[in-house]
């Protein structure tokens, strides 16, 4: 106790310069923190939570069933907008005798969808062919008044029950006068009606 009363100023001036030295080092700490928004950047970047993950959207996976004059009739899968010439190349490709002029090759498959290719001079029923053109057809489009549920399968985005939802509208409100009027059905909106108009008419 007497050395400390004899060297109190020295006492004093260390704890002093103990002080500084605690100030000066958390004021470092702040500035490398809040006084440096590129160092919170930083490691806001290296937090995991934030980064995104693409989102790589679901295929969808139809099958359709592909008969007559192909290397290898049966059953395929194929994407959603996959086009029947697609289907024949899986099917491994026409034979020699097929009946192209039969074949709509820019069709889109439809999921359930019964392909069948004819042989030149083969008889062939509209219902069994459902990617010709001959039946339900005005110039070149299908007729909604006279297409059948074959026939209307064909169609982007119309199955086996929107079909029967067609032929049940026309059978209860009499012929379809417009186009349009598809869109009374339940389930074909603005959307599928776009995919639609180019390949329908009404006679």
């Amino acid at each position: 106790m007497e050395w400390i009363k004899e060297n109190k100023i020295f006492v004093i001036a260390g704890i002093a310069a103990l002080l500084f030295f605690l100030y000066a080092s958390m004021d470092k700490g702040d500035e490398l923190t809040e006084g440096n928004p590129g160092a919170l950047a930083m490691v806001a970047d290296l937090d995991p939570k934030e980064e995104k993950e693409d989102v790589v959207p679901k295929e969808i996976i139809m099958k359709a069933d592909i008969k007559g004059a192909v290397a290898h009739p049966g059953v395929y899968e194929v994407n959603e907008g996959s086009r029947v010439i697609d289907l024949i190349e899986l099917a491994g490709g026409l034979e020699n005798e097929a009946d192209v002029t039969a074949i709509n090759f820019a069709m889109y498959v439809q999921d359930e969808m019964s392909i069948f290719v004819p042989r030149i001079g083969e008889e062939v029923h509209s219902s069994s062919v459902p990617m010709q053109n001959a039946g339900g057809t005005a110039n070149g489009k299908l007729d909604l008044n006279s297409a059948q549920s074959a026939d209307l399968q064909t169609l982007p985005g119309i199955g086996p029950a929107k079909a029967e939802a067609i032929i049940e509208y026309r059978e209860t409100n009499g012929p379809f006068k417009a186009i349009e009027d598809l869109k009374e059905i339940s389930g074909i909106g603005e959307k599928t009606f776009e995919k639609l108009k180019d390949l329908i008419s009404v006679k």
